[in-house]
């Protein structure tokens, strides 16, 4: 963990600011006056943050494709002091850099603001010195209080309480990134149509996360019609939804002969075609 707060050292020179500028063309693209900026007061300043958290030019070039404005903020006065923020509350210098390279946004709010973020997120119960705590800042910093809160209550139809809405969101603070039309969606397909119960659910947050058209409604789809044939005699919600494309064809096509294995796959095949058809359309989804 940093000892010291972060601080400004002169270590890009005009000529590499350029030469780094000149490898990032869809960026100059998107960004021309950026050229316009000061080198003094601007761009060297901006550079050398980003090369003392960073390490290296390629992150620094990742980190602006993600957030190309990242060189128009004022160092001093917006990422310098939110750096600084994380650093004052304990978060690890490697979570930091993690963040400014993947989802540099994070710290180019208001630092009064981002200062009220981090607190929430710490009186959340989320821990500093851990990687999700990093993750609750981004989900908290990018919508508005009264909007988490719409969420939040959104979940209670489905009976979760609050000390179950809380779990969860520690759990995996990104689901609460999505609409409430979209996390209300799967929510009731995987509540009323699969039958996980809502604390199941509140144990699994990334199921929130998962592609209703190309993993929840194909693979649901495709194990009840073996349930119905009686080729299966129960559906195992974790193997069924919570492992990867490889171990789902491995569990549930390539168990079988290699002749009935093909049937299966065409079927599971027929599933997925189906789902891209159903667009996410709750009316559609609840007639299936």
């Amino acid at each position: 963990m940093l000892k010291k707060p972060f601080c400004l050292n002169s270590n890009f020179s005009d000529q590499k600011v350029f030469q780094t500028l000149t490898l990032l063309k869809s960026y100059l693209a998107s960004n021309p006056t950026i050229l316009s900026s000061s080198l003094e007061n601007q761009l060297i300043p901006s550079f050398d943050l980003l090369s003392n958290v960073l390490k290296s030019n390629k992150k620094i070039i990742s980190a602006l494709k993600r957030h190309p404005r990242l060189l128009n903020y004022n160092p001093n006065d917006v990422l310098l002091v939110n750096i600084n923020i994380l650093v004052d509350n304990g978060v690890n210098e490697c979570h930091i850099a993690s963040t400014v390279c993947s989802k540099p946004s994070t710290l180019t709010v208001s630092p009064i603001k981002f200062k009220s973020v981090v607190q929430e997120a710490k009186e959340m119960g989320f821990d500093p010195c851990k990687g999700m705590f990093m993750v609750a800042i981004y989900a908290l910093g990018s919508m508005a209080k009264p909007t988490l809160k719409r969420k939040f209550e959104a979940f209670k139809k489905f009976t979760w309480s609050d000390e179950e809405i809380s779990e969860a969101f520690r759990r995996y603070p990104s689901f609460i990134r999505l609409s409430v039309d979209n996390l209300m969606v799967t929510m009731d397909f995987l509540v009323n149509k699969m039958g996980c119960s809502p604390s199941f659910i509140a144990k699994r947050p990334r199921l929130l996360l998962m592609s209703m058209e190309k993993k929840i409604v194909p693979r649901f789809l495709f194990a009840w019609d073996l349930l119905s044939k009686g080729v299966i005699k129960n559906i195992n919600l974790h193997a069924l939804l919570e492992t990867s494309e490889h171990l789902f064809i491995e569990k549930f096509v390539n168990c079988y002969k290699p002749e009935e294995a093909s049937r299966m796959l065409k079927l599971y095949h027929e599933k997925l075609d189906l789902s891209k058809n159903l667009r996410m359309d709750g009316y559609k989804l609840q007639h299936l």
